[in-house]
């Protein structure tokens, strides 16, 4: 026991005599891990006296996992070592495998800064992030999802017993689960109502939804809420099908089933509209007659009505349309639409991407707009783009530093300026 001791003894001396910053990675949890499950990977970072710019964790890939960062705020720490006091940032990365086995995490590197002596440092600290194992639990389904507390609940926007040949009728399904990601949470399986016209609405997909439970405590989840619209064009009675819905549950360990019952349709026959017949009159002949120039001359006002509307509705049906383009093709938005690309798009999306926004600035290629803007985080990332595409993969891109390097500021200064000479071989 004297041995482990020392060795820490001389580990704590030497980080209170260098005051180096330095960090930590552990998992939450690592017991009992399934398919499915969120992995939360806890990675401390602390650094002498104070932060002067926060630590910067970078995304990573995993074979058969999906990974990304935590949503939640990050926890700010203090600890003393050897009468040094260092200053501590807590952040966590979710990794969901998709199959049973061993996960190796790689080594990640977070750049920082931090003050030493009234200046500031710029540091990149290297920190290993642990491995786990997955095993499927006894009872899991093929489809790996799992949560906990999750509920299964369905409304009308009408009652279905009250309804008339021709009306909708609109069934709202949610599904709400803790401890998971709203795009991880599987579809419903809604079925076929028989005897009715059926349309299917997209998915809609929410996360830190809050929920009263059970005790009146506020419980904190993602949903999935499925849309479905029956419309029956005759009378008659129908079904709106049950729904099972299969899970597995992570404080139960052990799979589980929410159901909700099927509900009965019911439609009565539209009502009929009266009808008032014509009446025909002999004796009013010769009055129709002296009204036709009446007519014609209203029908004309009318058809001139008209036309001046349809020209004055066209004019604003353009200038509206004109202003939707400006507002979608503002530099603000583009900007949004880019960053977004690069956060989550494949690397041919992002590079036509990028040679969409180079070109609308007058440079010839993404390298030339890249150099332009200054900027050696955006080149290099920009480097790498090119490499995956058209050398090897070997390297990987820093999305979030790479969507944060584009900037309206920076893209001002470096637009390209058009020459005033002429070109030297014009086009005739």
């Amino acid at each position: 026991m004297r041995l482990p001791a020392t060795l820490l003894w001389v580990f704590i001396c030497g980080r209170a005599i260098a005051a180096e910053p330095f960090g930590g990675a552990a998992i939450e949890g690592a017991e009992g891990i399934v398919p499915g499950q969120q992995v939360h990977v806890v990675v401390d970072i602390f650094a002498p006296d104070f932060f002067t710019s926060p630590p910067q964790y970078p995304l990573f890939e995993v074979p058969a996992a999906l990974v990304t960062l935590s949503d939640d705020r990050a926890q700010n720490l203090v600890q003393t070592i050897a009468d040094v006091q260092y200053s501590g940032i807590r952040r966590s990365y979710v990794i969901v495998p998709e199959k049973t086995g061993s996960f190796v995490l790689p080594e990640i590197a977070v750049d920082l800064g931090y003050s030493a002596n009234g200046r500031a440092i710029k540091a990149q600290l290297h920190v290993a992030l642990p491995a786990f194992e997955v095993a499927a639990a006894p009872g899991q389904t093929t489809r790996p999802f799992a949560a906990r507390d999750l509920t299964v609940t369905q409304s009308f926007d009408r009652s279905p017993a009250g309804l008339k040949a021709g009306d909708a009728l609109v069934r709202t399904i949610v599904v709400f689960a803790e401890d998971t990601q709203a795009m991880l949470i599987p579809p419903v399986d809604l079925g076929r109502a028989a005897g009715v016209a059926q349309y299917l609405k997209p998915p809609s997909l929410t996360d830190g939804v809050e929920q009263r439970g059970i005790g009146r405590s506020v419980e904190t989840g993602s949903t999935r809420t499925e849309t479905v619209v029956y419309t029956a064009s005759a009378e008659g009675s129908f079904q709106a099908p049950a729904v099972s819905y299969q899970w597995f549950d992570l404080d139960a360990h052990a799979g589980a089933t929410a159901t909700l019952p099927a509900v009965d349709i019911v439609v009565a026959k539209a009502p009929s509209t009266e009808r008032i017949d014509p009446q025909f009159d002999p004796s009013g002949e010769d009055q129709g007659k002296n009204a036709w120039p009446v007519v014609l001359l209203l029908c004309g006002l009318a058809c001139l009505a008209a036309v001046v509307a349809w020209q004055r509705g066209s004019a604003i049906l353009a200038w509206a349309e004109r202003r939707r383009t400006s507002r979608r093709n503002s530099p603000q938005r583009r900007l949004r639409r880019l960053r977004t690309i690069i956060r989550v798009g494949p690397d041919p999306a992002i590079y036509r991407a990028l040679q969409d926004w180079s070109l609308s600035l007058g440079f010839r290629s993404v390298s030339d707009w890249a150099e332009a803007q200054g900027n050696p985080r955006l080149s290099a990332q920009v480097t790498i783009l090119e490499r995956r595409l058209f050398r090897s993969r070997d390297m990987q891109l820093d999305r979030g530093k790479f969507a944060d390097a584009i900037t309206l500021a920076a893209t001002n200064k470096g637009r390209a300026r058009k020459s005033a000479l002429p070109d030297l071989n014009p086009v005739a």
